[in-house]
């Protein structure tokens, strides 16, 4: 039986774009006019970096929400387990399909997958299109005037800002044209996402909201209220300084089109451009950054950016790494830092970088054990965020922080928590002692039972780190 070009259904594969919203692939098979089916697969294969437990939390409240965003235009979304090139090329056999559409994606396991699905469609003769809307610009877009790819930030930074102006993000389809007969679903119950007994994420759940109308509302509030002051305040974890956005970024639920329109509109319509809103605008692009460097050079996510890394004397103490996991080092911003990611999946930016300094620098523990750990346990686990955000604490990375540069966790809690009051929600133990001795309990000369002396003495780990660092330094030119 044949199936005419009109009648003929687009595959629409759902990735990390999930959102009805400034969707390109979505947009292109809307506008085609043809029947669309919707589809998200669930990859069962034992891949590396297969998504963590909080993601795969966030995951069935997107998955959730996507399918209702699609019921409001005369859709819905199809779920499915197993190989992706299989069941696409099966779907695409049973329901007569004339074409695949899907989002681009840029690490290492997804673009072999990508290569791979439209390898097969175009052995069968079948279309098979690729879009992008993960980042502003494609990976390839941005180089340097000798055409090669960016190690520096700054520059990256300027050579995406001379792009010119940033086209405005698409409308969700008012309605999509739905097939002959839809094909059969899993029930994404069956998938088992969330756990239930014991129920670990009931912090999670009293958090966050996965969605895009939750991902809109949030950019809106965060202007209203915050991003003026964000060049000051996001430094601060004490304070709601920061967007949160960053969940909701990593699987797609807002697209960064969407969210530097709706910015860049807002302040030409209002009182002009803070230097909050740049601040936080140039945080956008160094999400961008981190893409840059993972399809670059996407060894990064397992190995050093700088290969005289490779040699360096990194320490192995079991004992030390579960203390910091659990947030029990003895350095109240450290653990406060830790508690806040087990309970709510989350950390707040600045804290992200005092607890992987210490992990780094104090312990001397590999960057990829807490690049495993934040993987497992964030609602915002990015692969490309988290390999160059670590690497650059750690000294290993592209444009990275340089290796004398050691966060003090004392002066550090004092900078940024003055008071204690992000201490004191995450480390209750403590949360009786004065400002004074807040972040340094040992001192306060108060038992404490229930929370730990530290774990390495400050100044002798900040010497045995400059050790380690510049016994590399000696053999190399590079750091």
């Amino acid at each position: 039986m044949s199936t005419s070009k009109s009648t003929s259904p687009i595959l629409v594969w759902f990735r990390r774009d999930l959102r009805t919203s400034d969707n390109p692939a979505l947009n292109a098979a809307a506008k085609s006019g043809a029947p669309v089916i919707p589809l998200y697969i669930l990859n069962n294969k034992p891949v590396p970096w297969h998504p963590g437990g909080a993601s795969s939390w966030w995951l069935e409240g997107s998955l959730t929400k996507l399918d209702e965003d699609l019921t409001l235009i005369n859709s819905r979304l199809i779920l499915r387990c197993g190989d992706p090139k299989k069941i696409l090329l099966d779907l695409a056999k049973t329901t007569c399909a004339q074409a695949l559409y899907f989002t681009r994606l840029y690490e290492p396991n997804a673009v072999n997958e990508e290569k791979s699905v439209a390898a097969c469609f175009s052995k069968v003769g079948l279309d098979c299109r690729r879009f992008g809307g993960t980042v502003l610009f494609e990976p390839e877009e941005i180089t340097s005037k000798s055409g090669k790819p960016f190690k520096v930030f700054t520059p990256f930074y300027k050579a995406c800002l001379s792009m010119g102006e940033i086209k405005k993000p698409f409308s969700t389809p008012t309605e999509l044209v739905s097939p002959v007969q839809w094909p059969e679903s899993d029930q994404l119950s069956s998938w088992k996402l969330r756990p239930s007994a014991p129920n670990w994420a009931i912090g999670l759940q009293g958090h966050w909201s996965p969605g895009s109308n939750a991902a809109k509302t949030r950019l809106k509030t965060f202007f209203a209220n915050n991003i003026a002051k964000y060049d000051k305040d996001r430094d601060r974890p004490d304070r709601e300084g920061t967007s949160a956005l960053s969940p909701h970024l990593q699987f797609g639920e807002i697209s960064p089109r969407e969210i530097h329109n709706f910015i860049c509109c807002s302040v030409n319509s209002g009182r002009g451009a803070t230097l909050g809103h740049t601040a936080f605008l140039r945080e956008i692009f160094w999400r961008e950054f981190s893409y840059h460097l993972l399809w670059h050079w996407p060894h990064i996510v397992e190995t050093p950016f700088k290969n005289d890394f490779k040699n360096f004397p990194w320490r192995q103490d079991d004992q030390a790494l579960t203390s910091w996991k659990r947030g029990m080092t003895g350095y109240p911003i450290v653990d406060a830092g830790m508690r806040q990611l087990w309970e709510t999946g989350w950390m707040h930016n600045r804290v992200r970088m005092i607890v992987a300094s210490f992990l780094t620098k104090h312990l001397l523990l590999p960057w990829q054990e807490g690049a495993r750990w934040f993987w497992d346990t964030l609602v915002d686990a990015d692969l490309a965020n988290n390999a160059a955000s670590w690497q650059w604490v750690a000294g290993t990375g592209a444009d990275a922080s340089p290796y004398f540069r050691i966060f003090n966790p004392i002066l550090q809690g004092l900078k940024f928590d003055p008071k204690g009051e992000y201490v004191r929600r995450w480390v209750p133990e403590i949360a009786k002692l004065s400002n004074q001795f807040i972040h340094t309990p040992w001192k306060s000369g108060e038992c404490i039972e229930a929370y730990p002396d530290p774990i390495v003495e400050h100044r002798a780990a900040r010497q045995r780190a400059l050790q380690a660092y510049k016994s590399l330094k000696s053999n190399s030119n590079t750091l």
